[in-house]
């Protein structure tokens, strides 16, 4: 599959733009696993137009984990113009745009899946982002604002007409934020249209290997985008790839492993940040990453407690002790 002339491979494993979990540390780990496109966390149109330090930061990229995508979200076209043009400098191969965060402080200002209650206003904005930069553009969205407005087969025709060189589409309503089971149905409309010349790439519930395989099957979609899955459990891009070529699960990792990841993504998060701000950032991988095992509860709450790296790094090591021989769970 190629996004303008980025070659990803044949059906490529996407890392989604997450705010506060795709910085830099965790998008390399990301791509140690076989993530084949990394996307920064998505950053505001008008903090970048104000030129404000932290998002900025968030836009630093390493040779070694590309190809990489930056996220611009925002609810004006002027400001989203500007901050694609700025978001070029950071030499990305790619710019993206959020129309599809639900949350709201975001979504109720119009920007993000806001937007998709303003569909002239999205193909406005896209049009002229595409024409203000010299690399590929692409679109993030979901398959309507609620249920009495699925547009997303016209919608990607008429976005597809800006220019964009791929559309992502998540199978949620933005009304469903992220409940319910992801609805592939129209996102697969999408993909068959004939219409439809560009890439293709779902998201949504790809919380297993065989999950991924059967979505493939199903709806011939280009790529998957992977998102919440791959939050404390990073390794899921190897497992899917694995089981799209052989046919085959890999066998669950030990706990052992499993710390051992944990471990290298903590001194990854405190060497990029700090050690506050590494740790604080770790916890909401810890508060998933050791899912299932028994009575883990107040070993939880320590991890998730404690402000100090040795101290946290300690506890790990008695996690491993204390559950040696247990392997981390398929969610499946």
């Amino acid at each position: 599959m190629k996004i303008g002339s980025i070659d990803l491979g044949e059906t490529p494993l996407l890392l989604a733009p997450m705010e506060d979990v795709t910085d830099l540390s965790f998008r390399r780990l990301c791509k140690s696993f076989g993530a084949d496109l990394m996307y920064t966390e998505f950053v505001s149109s008008d903090a970048l137009v104000r030129n404000i330090e932290k998002t900025m930061r968030k836009m630093t990229i390493e040779d070694s984990e590309r190809p990489v995508g930056i996220q611009i979200y925002g609810h004006e076209i002027e400001p989203m113009v500007e901050a694609a043009k700025i978001a070029r400098e950071a030499n990305p191969e790619l710019i993206d745009i959020n129309f599809g965060c639900p949350v709201k402080k975001i979504a109720h200002r119009g920007a993000g899946a806001g937007m998709l209650r303003d569909i002239p206003k999205m193909i406005e904005m896209t049009r002229q982002i595409v024409q203000a930069i010299d690399i590929p553009v692409t679109v993030k969205t979901r398959l309507g604002w609620d249920d009495s407005s699925k547009q997303i087969v016209e919608v990607a025709e008429r976005l597809q007409d800006t220019g964009i060189a791929a559309l992502t589409i998540h199978g949620r309503t933005r009304a469903q934020m992220y409940t319910g089971e992801a609805d592939w149905t129209l996102i697969g409309a999408v993909k068959n249209n004939p219409r439809m010349h560009i890439p293709i790439i779902g998201n949504g519930d790809i919380i297993s290997p065989k999950r991924a395989k059967e979505n493939l099957d199903r709806y011939g979609v280009d790529a998957l985008m992977i998102g919440r899955p791959s939050i404390g459990r990073p390794w899921i891009f190897k497992e899917i790839k694995h089981y799209l070529n052989t046919n085959e699960l890999l066998p669950p990792l030990s706990i052992e492993e499993h710390v051992s990841i944990v471990k290298h993504q903590l001194n990854q998060s405190v060497e990029w940040l700090d050690e506050r701000r590494g740790i604080l950032h770790l916890r909401r991988h810890l508060a998933v990453t050791f899912k299932g095992l028994p009575h883990f509860r107040p070993l939880k709450i320590k991890l998730l407690q404690s402000e100090n790296l040795g101290e946290l790094l300690s506890l790990l090591d008695e996690v491993a002790v204390q559950y040696a021989g247990h392997f981390s769970s398929d969610p499946e």
